[in-house]
């Protein structure tokens, strides 16, 4: 069976991170002037459930167990969001458990949906806070962990393959540990590049650095209720926010062999990053024009503007609004819909399918179809001048498979809510996908606080599954996982 011991030490380690996190949100309350307690008692609550966790998980064995690392990847995403949602509940932010936990899980999964209809009078350490779960989140809670916990002799690599996002994991380094620290390194460089521009534009401190959070994360929680041109009539602003969730949709990998190494060969020849960069800028190109012809060419910038960043910010999952939407051209909706289930790259921070899976699924097919005329023909599906083999092209179809039956199961429970069925689509595959905003009455310009305290836990848990990228977490259910070897 599972090593008990060592699963709860390394969760109660995990909350002493997470108590360092409210740390950072109680000095900014303490520097504002505001309200001290919600985060001194979670801080309290945090620190004493770490400790006793690492108290009951003492003499632990030293090895672990690829079982393990689902196990401790599924339950510590729901214990952050548990511990995270007291913030929310102690300051009166939010009025009930389901509400404050669906913000939470909302934050962590770097999902971007909301209940709060009114965010500007929220306290500066709770919009702190809220920022903080997603760039936490974003780049994973295990992942940003991996780093340290080789000292308390944790299993690292299973930790990795149990979060890590994506069918393929390239190797940085032979060692997981270093590997996410360079990686990290460029999550860092990105948040602080994308602070400092902001800044240039006219923005001030403490908005910037939570845009920046939340725009690296591809999250899309924003300090504010009103949306970008609103809150800041800046077409500077919206470019240099469109530009930072378009690079943190890309494959981290790349990343750091692109601006860590120098090789921008091999950046430039993924085959992914060609999808990437095809779908945004056919849809772009489909919305720029079709905004045009209904506004009567009057402002050909502005359409570009909002196209581009409205594409970018759902195809990568973060969720920031420009303009609304869902009142764009009824034509223009099922483009809305493909970014939505695509996603950016594999090893970002972004949700959804994943445009690595889209690819390999068009090669598969395509593949396919020749065999279908040349039946006795040798066809290997190569990617990036690899063979993708059978096991990865079946686990990709499982995936996809799993995923839309998730959508569906979703969809039908949201509807035994009390939804009807356009709302309830939207809201279950925004919810897999880590998007965040919908269509119809759950869009850019409303939040999810209409929800019943059931549907939110539906959501909920279709947020974690999409994050966790579905396996981690049905596997535990399986007969199979709780079998003792």
């Amino acid at each position: 069976m599972n090593h008990w011991r060592q699963i709860l030490k390394l969760s109660g380690i995990l909350l002493f991170i997470e108590t360092g996190m409210l740390l950072s949100s109680l000095g900014v309350a303490i520097g504002y002037g505001e309200s001290i307690m919600p985060f001194l008692w979670t801080i309290l609550i945090s620190l004493a459930s770490g400790i006793l966790l690492c108290y009951f998980g003492r003499s632990r064995e030293k090895n672990m167990g690829r079982r393990d690392g689902y196990l401790v990847v599924s339950l510590v995403w729901v214990l952050f969001s548990l511990v995270g949602m007291l913030p929310f509940l102690f300051s009166g932010s939010l009025p009930d458990v389901a509400s404050a936990f669906f913000e939470t899980m909302s934050g962590f999964t770097s999902t971007g949906a909301t209940v709060i209809d009114e965010i500007d009078p929220l306290p500066h350490g709770i919009l702190l806070w809220r920022s903080m779960t997603q760039w936490i989140g974003g780049i994973g809670i295990i992942f940003f962990t991996i780093a340290i916990l080789p000292a308390f002799g944790v299993g690292e690599v299973k930790l990795f393959a149990a979060e890590a996002t994506g069918p393929f994991h390239d190797k940085v380094h032979p060692r997981i540990s270093i590997a996410v620290k360079w990686i990290g390194t460029v999550y860092l460089g990105l948040t602080f590049a994308c602070i400092a521009c902001l800044m240039l534009c006219g923005m001030d401190a403490f908005n910037a650095v939570n845009i920046s959070m939340t725009t690296t994360a591809t999250g899309g929680f924003a300090p504010h209720t009103a949306m970008f041109h609103e809150q800041y009539n800046s077409p500077a602003i919206e470019y240099v926010v469109t530009i930072f969730m378009f690079v943190s949709g890309m494959n981290y990998t790349l990343l750091f062999y692109a601006f860590l190494k120098g090789r921008f060969r091999k950046f430039f020849r993924d085959i992914e990053l060609r999808t990437y960069l095809f779908i945004v800028l056919g849809i772009t190109a489909v919305c720029t024009v079709s905004l045009m012809i209904s506004n009567g060419f009057a402002d050909m910038e502005l359409s570009f503007r909002e196209s581009v960043f409205t594409v970018v910010s759902i195809q990568t999952t973060t969720g920031f609004a420009n303009c609304d939407y869902t009142a764009w051209p009824q034509a223009l909706m099922p483009f809305v819909l493909i970014v939505m289930f695509a996603g950016a790259c594999s090893g970002s921070t972004s949700g959804g399918v994943k445009c690595i899976r889209l690819t390999i699924l068009w090669y598969v097919m395509k593949s396919e179809f020749k065999r279908i005329i040349h039946p006795r023909a040798i066809l290997p599906v190569k990617l990036n001048g690899n063979v993708i083999g059978s096991p990865v092209q079946k686990t990709l179809l499982a995936f996809v498979s799993i995923f839309v039956c998730s959508w569906l199961a979703g969809s039908y429970l949201l509807i035994l809510c009390g939804l009807d069925h356009v709302n309830a689509g939207s809201i279950a595959l925004s919810s897999i996908s880590n998007v965040g905003p919908a269509m119809e009455d759950f869009g850019p310009l409303n939040t999810y606080s209409s929800l019943s305290s059931a549907g939110k836990i539906v959501c909920s848990f279709l947020m974690l599954i999409g994050r966790l990228e579905i396996f981690p977490i049905f596997v535990i259910f399986t007969k199979n996982f709780w079998r003792i070897n």
